[in-house]
């Protein structure tokens, strides 16, 4: 009989799949239909206001929770995730479309959907729980504080402040604006602000966004008659589809385009070639991990408040293709967004088909409210991302952990944080992790070591004759930990025949360890002294066994326990 293989390739839709198994019924459908219609009109102020500060305009916003939103519910490996926009990409994706235009991102988010499935197939969707939380915290932080600078200019008023992607540019260029701060746009701005912070404590069940706008709107129109002209979406934005024009929101469904037949950065169709997608490639990576660390972040959130449990590989898939679809029905970067996760579960979810109704709820914004969109103020969208960067920062869990975490963990928050804001996110997760991983070595070395054992204290050594040395190492044996293990045993008194090493309680043993240990054995060897190892587990010995350390009578042995040593090595006294 053949053996069948025990490798599998992930497979997309296990969300819908795992909800289906459970048993779906009407009830169900109902409780989908609800929570759908709930996150649907969360997402299309979102959606816009994200689009906005991503430097496009807010079509693509809401294109992307329509198209990506529903492929993405309908093929990852979460029941709950609600995929769209997210705040987090701004600080990624501003840059890229200041440089290559909508083309370019679009181009690049292709890229990304393609590593996305490429990170499911190689089932590397359990790594994202070997980023450190400092990191996480960190960058999220720092991307909240980039989020909130860059709305400054349209609260407050600015017009015709283009801000970059430094930071430090950024506050000289707004600093030196503040004197033509207009107050109608500032009022516009405050009151929509003080209701999005205010709503929530009413405990109503219309959303705080979806009021903060409203309010921010009316309070607009009802400017107009004074002659007090606002910066609105309509104002803005034009757009021009299938040979008609107009101002705002276009009313039609998402159609059919290729990414890089969209403007480029000087407005012209991108030409696609080998230098582009070089170019293009950095980018691409930052949005794919970031992107993967995101929805899977999400997922286990989402796991945690409904006991369920996603398949993290098909998550990574379904998010490929998402984000690759999208970009031919000009959808900006997609990813799992928390908040609208967590009010669809609150909402009563059951199952992904919660997250396509959301995306039909948008679509159906962008049909029959087009025109009502379009009158939402510049100011508005302002406060509604002030509150969005506010809650990514996590501020109290920022001051918590300052004020409580070690200090090696607090130095890697600030300086992630410090990365993100100044440079980018990208150079901060990458610092952020090899300073984790220098910290974790440097503790694990530590926990590595080596004693001398004598029977006075250990009763199963007892007896043991003065020519024969006992050692015990504790603890993983790699690279930043086996030469100082190893070390102490090169000491040994000139009386000395025989060393027995306990090595029961070491679990792992890397190349340098080898090379130390072929080398601690060469010179004992050289002055006649046999080393006996107790305990060793099969395949580390069976490392040393290949790196070419094998038995040598009187010289080099194994075995199992501490008197079949004792044992052997009197033997080996009798025979010298």
């Amino acid at each position: 009989m053949a053996r069948r293989s025990s490798f599998s390739l992930p497979l997309p839709g296990r969300g819908l799949v795992s909800a289906w198994r459970d048993g779906y019924t009407l009830a169900d459908l109902r409780q989908d239909l609800i929570a759908g219609l709930t996150i649907g009109i969360v997402a299309v102020p979102l959606s816009m206001a994200l689009a906005i500060a991503t430097g496009v305009p807010p079509q693509h916003g809401l294109y992307t929770a329509i198209v990506a939103g529903a492929i993405i519910a309908l093929t990852g490996g979460s029941r709950f995730n609600v995929s769209g926009p997210t705040a987090a990409f701004v600080v990624i994706l501003f840059p890229i479309v200041a440089s290559y235009g909508i083309g370019g991102l679009l181009i690049a988010t292709l890229m990304a959907g393609l590593i996305l499935i490429g990170l499911g197939l190689a089932r590397l969707g359990s790594l994202i729980q070997f980023i450190p939380y400092p990191v996480i915290l960190g960058f999220t932080a720092g991307i909240g504080t980039v989020i909130a600078l860059l709305q400054v200019p349209d609260f407050l008023g600015l017009k015709d402040l283009s801000l970059g992607d430094s930071t430090l540019s950024n506050i000289a260029l707004i600093g030196a604006a503040l004197p033509r701060i207009d107050p109608v746009e500032l009022s516009i701005g405050a009151i929509t602000l003080a209701t999005l912070i205010l709503w929530p404590r009413l405990k109503l069940p219309v959303p705080a966004p979806l009021v903060g706008l409203a309010v921010g709107t009316l309070a607009a129109l009802a400017l107009t008659p004074m002659g007090l002209e606002v910066d609105t979406i309509a104002s803005r934005f034009q757009w021009s589809s299938h040979g008609l024009e107009g101002n705002g929101i276009p009313p039609f469904a998402p159609s059919f385009a290729l990414p890089w037949q969209l403007p480029g950065g000087d407005g012209a169709p991108l030409t696609v070639d080998f230098a582009l997608i070089r170019e293009l490639m950095g980018p691409a990576f930052a949005i794919a991990m970031l992107a993967a660390i995101e929805s899977l972040l999400c997922a286990v959130v989402a796991d945690g408040m409904t006991r369920t449990r996603h398949d993290p590989n098909a998550e990574l898939i379904g998010q490929g293709l998402g984000n690759i679809v999208v970009t031919f029905f000009g959808g900006i970067t997609a990813t799992a967004a928390l908040a609208r996760t967590a009010t669809n579960i609150r909402s009563g979810a059951r199952s992904p088909i919660a997250s396509v109704v959301h995306a039909a709820v948008v679509l159906l914004a962008i049909v029959a409210l087009a025109g009502i969109l379009g009158l939402v103020p510049m100011a508005a969208l302002a406060a509604l991302l002030f509150i969005i960067a506010w809650n990514m920062s996590e501020a109290r869990h920022f001051v918590h952990t300052l004020k409580s975490a070690p200090g090696s963990d607090v130095a890697i928050l600030v300086i992630c944080f410090g990365l993100t804001v100044i440079f980018d996110m990208v150079l901060a997760v990458g610092v952020g992790m090899g300073l984790a991983a220098v910290l974790f070595i440097r503790r694990m070395a530590l926990v590595t070591h080596t004693r001398r054992l004598d029977g006075e204290t250990h009763n199963d050594l007892a007896g043991l004759p003065s020519q024969v040395a006992a050692y015990a190492i504790n603890g993983p044996l790699f690279f930043g930990a086996a030469e100082k293990a190893i070390a102490s045993l090169r000491i040994v008194d000139k009386d000395v025949k025989v060393v027995m090493l306990d090595m029961r309680d070491v679990p792992s043993l890397d190349t340098t360890a080898i090379v130390a240990l072929q080398t601690l054995l060469g010179e004992l060897r050289d002055q006649r002294i046999g080393v006996i190892i107790i305990g060793i587990s099969a395949p580390l010995y069976l490392k040393l066994h290949r790196a070419g350390l094998r038995r040598e009578r009187g010289l080099l042995s194994r075995v199992e326990n501490t008197e079949h040593a004792k044992r052997l090595a009197r033997r080996w006294l009798a025979a010298s």
